[in-house]
This record gives structure tokens, sequence and C-alpha cells, in this order.
């Protein structure tokens, strides 16, 4: 509930501070204003429209991170999950798995990197098909 509020504060606020900078003037408008020509446009006289919607503007935008920081926390704080990997090295030396012991095989070890080819003379000591060159 909480976040949903905190998520429809975030818009309103995000609203509320592109309007108040879109009504700002830029540092340019200044120059007309101190002539005379300006001074009739603004609300709150020639002076203080500036530091009202100055002032304004920064309000909204240390509220706008302030709600983000918030948002972040209840997000991080909902959906925390641990990593499967969490758990290496915090085992105790009970738990720890033996290492599997050495199978025993009367097959012959071959010293090169190619597949072993199978002869006539020693297909009968296996299911395995007979490999020949005869045509």
């Amino acid at each position: 509930m909480l976040y949903q509020v905190l998520i429809v504060l975030l818009l309103l606020i995000a609203i509320a501070m592109i309007s108040l900078i879109l009504v700002q003037q830029g540092k340019g408008a200044g120059m007309g204003a101190s002539f005379g020509a300006g001074a009739s446009n603004t609300v709150f006289g020639s002076v203080g429209s500036g530091n009202f919607l100055t002032r304004s503007t920064w309000f909204l935008i240390i509220l706008f991170f302030g709600v983000c920081l918030a948002l972040g926390y209840l997000q991080k704080t909902q959906h925390e999950e641990t990593s499967n990997f969490s758990n290496i090295g915090d085992a105790p030396e009970a738990e720890v798995v033996e290492s599997v012991p050495a199978v025993t095989t009367d097959a012959p070890v071959v010293e090169t990197d190619a597949p072993a080819v199978k002869t006539e003379d020693n297909a009968s000591k296996s299911d395995a098909p007979v490999v020949s060159d005869k045509k």
C-alpha cells in the first residue's frame, strides 16, 4: 500500500516540478524586466516571482529525490533475494562431501588425442561395431 502511495506521490511531484520549471522565465528575460517591460506580467512583482518559483522548484526537487530514495529502499526490502551461491564457504567441516573413489577398469590408456580405432582382432571382446577399410 505504501509503495503505491509513494508512486502516485512521485508522479504528482514530477508533474508539479515540470510545470513550475516551464512557468519560470529564463535568465535573459530579466533584462526586459529591469527596464520596466516585464514587471506588469508577474503575479508577485518584478522580484518576488523568481524567488518564490525558484524556492518552490528546489523544494519539489528535494521532495522528488527523497521519495525516490524511499521507493528504492522499499523495493530492496520487499524483493530481497538470496543468491544460490550465498552458502559457499559457510558449510561446517562435517557437511563436506567426500570425494568419489576412482573407477577401476581394464581399458588401455591411450596417449594420443586421436580416437581409438577398433580392429577385427578384438571385435569379439566388445559390442561396438567393427570399423573396416575393406570394400
